[in-house]
């Protein structure tokens, strides 16, 4: 037996950067690690049919979700600018020697 259930703020993470344009936009590489480190950060919420979910769904409670995500989001890039540029200081390091 299959069982059909997914976290919803991954979810919500993936329409996030695809109404950004991100998921065509970014690299491969760089999107799974940007995915990761957001969903890191957050809690799970796990559901069945995303229909349902969408149906009974609170606007606030919405937007609240939004809001988490959209802050984890931030982190994570901030996060990944921060380690890209110390990988790529280090690489220059050992190229110099």
């Amino acid at each position: 037996m299959q069982l059909e259930i997914r976290n919803y703020y991954e979810v919500l993470l993936m329409e996030m950067l695809s109404d950004e344009g991100l998921l065509d936009e970014l690299p491969e590489d760089y999107l799974a690690d940007l995915c990761c480190v957001t969903l890191n950060q957050l809690p799970v919420r796990y559901i069945r049919h995303l229909v349902d979910t969408y149906f009974y769904e609170d606007y606030d409670e919405l937007a609240a979700l939004k809001r988490e995500i959209q802050t984890a989001l931030e982190k994570s890039r901030a996060f990944l600018k921060h380690n890209g540029q110390k990988r790529q200081q280090e690489t220059t390091q050992y190229d110099l020697s």
